[in-house]
């Protein structure tokens, strides 16, 4: 079973999905002339937009959170540790560039998200499998990938986030890990019983405050080891181009497995973060693609990137000796004292726990595509309770093989969608700067923009100009 597994992973990873993500990757950007570096401002002006929140959705920020709450996880702390140990300091340098690659690529795949949601009593519900149905009109290909995302992240992602968490109990505290198990599923099984809306409250409330610690503890490793930075950065260059032997061998493990981790982290083309991006109420589109891509570059250039220093700052990782989320806690501990491994515990504890959250309901949303069924619904709940019970107990390279293949069938399906529908996004990207160019905010008609079989953006044209509102 493990030969298999290794197998179709090496397949996926070491050319098919590589070639894939930074080829699309590359094509979005220079489609949409580098949209992911040119509204960045715009990007920080969206994400505080309120939304017609009274009526319908969730505001943007909520949306960007839920998200988050599934990217900022294991993959930017445990995931970036992997990648370390197999890929050596150049994987870091791969993940960069699939996160600056891939913001074009969230920034396609969220609008479509956006232009193809559907309404779902007072909320928004949308994504790949939403997109594939009404822009490609192939239902039974939306299936497939509800599936398949139901599974990868109600299912086996939510494993991987409580088996990282109960190892962090069990280094840092010598909690079993059953026990940990126990009390993660109660925990989820309270807020999962309770909608999309308390989903959303409680990640807008853990995400932003756990990022912004961890990255002040980070920024302080950093300050304190500020003249060896230099150093760190020519490592992971050098690395990255086989130019430096390194941990895990040379240039094909460091593309290998700094591709495989940051997707893994940042999401971007995965097709997970535009279930998210479809529950906002925004006037356009194209907003919640900024915010999205704003995502990726928070999730990767900003926490994965301060997990790496930690690690490379260290001489932990040179040894070999510890892997995943114990090298860090290990590294971070060298840095700052033995209270590290405590504090890298509930780290772990809230940004896993946010994720399990975000992860299910990525899950819920599209087994409502599927079948709209409160008895499906109830057994995809106990189904999730249950996996996140086992995962923290199972052993975490049969996890974490099984989540890369799992995602990296996803990614597949979903990249040849976007690739397939992103005239539409960019079309909406043109829209968008026409009305900005002309001192608006936004709104959008996807009928007077050439959009067909939209539930939520045909607009009476006499009241999308009264909705306009001058910036």
């Amino acid at each position: 079973m493990t030969y298999i597994i290794d197998t179709i992973n090496t397949f996926l990873w070491s050319k098919l999905l590589i070639i894939s993500l930074i080829g699309i990757g590359i094509y979005f950007t220079v489609a949409s002339r580098f949209v992911q570096f040119r509204f960045i401002k715009e990007m920080g002006r969206v994400l505080f937009e309120k939304g017609d929140t009274d009526t319908h959705g969730i505001s943007s920020f909520k949306s960007f959170c839920i998200g988050a709450a599934t990217r900022i996880g294991t993959g930017n702390l445990a995931g970036v540790a992997v990648a370390v140990t197999l890929g050596g300091p150049g994987a870091v340098f791969w993940m960069w560039l699939v996160a600056l690659l891939g913001g074009a690529t969230s920034f396609v795949e969220s609008t479509l998200a956006q232009v193809y949601k559907i309404r779902d009593g007072q909320t928004f519900r949308g994504g790949p499998a939403y997109y594939i149905e009404k822009g490609l009109k192939q239902r039974w290909l939306g299936i497939v990938f509800a599936l398949l995302i139901a599974v990868t992240f109600g299912l086996i992602f939510n494993s991987v986030q409580s088996n990282t968490i109960s190892i962090a109990f069990e280094n840092a505290f010598g909690v079993n890990r059953l026990i940990s198990g126990v009390l993660i599923t109660i925990l989820t099984g309270a807020v999962i019983f309770g909608g999309v809306d308390r989903i959303a409250k409680l990640s807008s409330v853990i995400v932003p405050v756990m990022a912004v610690m961890y990255f002040v503890i980070a920024a302080f490793v950093i300050a304190m080891n500020i003249s060896e930075m230099p150093a760190v950065f020519m490592l992971i260059v050098k690395s990255a181009f086989g130019l430096e032997q390194a941990i895990g061998g040379g240039i094909g493990a460091a593309i290998m497995n700094g591709v495989k981790r940051g997707l893994f982290s940042n999401e971007a083309g995965m097709g997970s973060a535009p279930n998210a991006a479809a529950t906002a109420s925004v006037s356009h589109p194209a907003k919640q693609g900024f915010i999205q891509t704003l995502g990726v570059f928070v999730d990767t250039i900003v926490i994965c990137s301060a997990t790496a220093f930690i690690i490379l700052l260290a001489p932990v990782y040179q040894t070999g000796e510890v892997s995943g989320i114990a090298l860090l806690q290990n590294s971070l501990s060298t840095h700052v004292g033995g209270w590290a491994s405590t504090f890298i515990a509930i780290s772990i504890l809230l940004f896993a726990f946010s994720s399990i959250i975000g992860s299910y309901y990525y899950g819920e949303t599209n087994i409502e595509f599927i079948k709209k069924d409160k008895n499906w619904l109830t057994i995809y709940r106990v189904l999730t309770l249950t996996i996140v019970l086992i995962g923290s107990v199972i052993g975490l390279d049969l996890v974490w093989s099984i989540a890369d293949i799992f995602m990296g069938m996803m990614a597949l399906i979903n990249l040849v969608a976007i690739a397939l529908l992103s005239k539409v996004a960019l079309k909406v990207l043109r829209d968008y700067q026409q009305q900005r160019a002309a001192g608006l905010n936004p709104t959008f008609n996807a009928t007077a923009v050439g959009i067909e079989n939209t539930e939520c953006w045909d607009m009476d044209e006499e009241l999308q100009e009264q909705d306009r509102i001058a910036v």
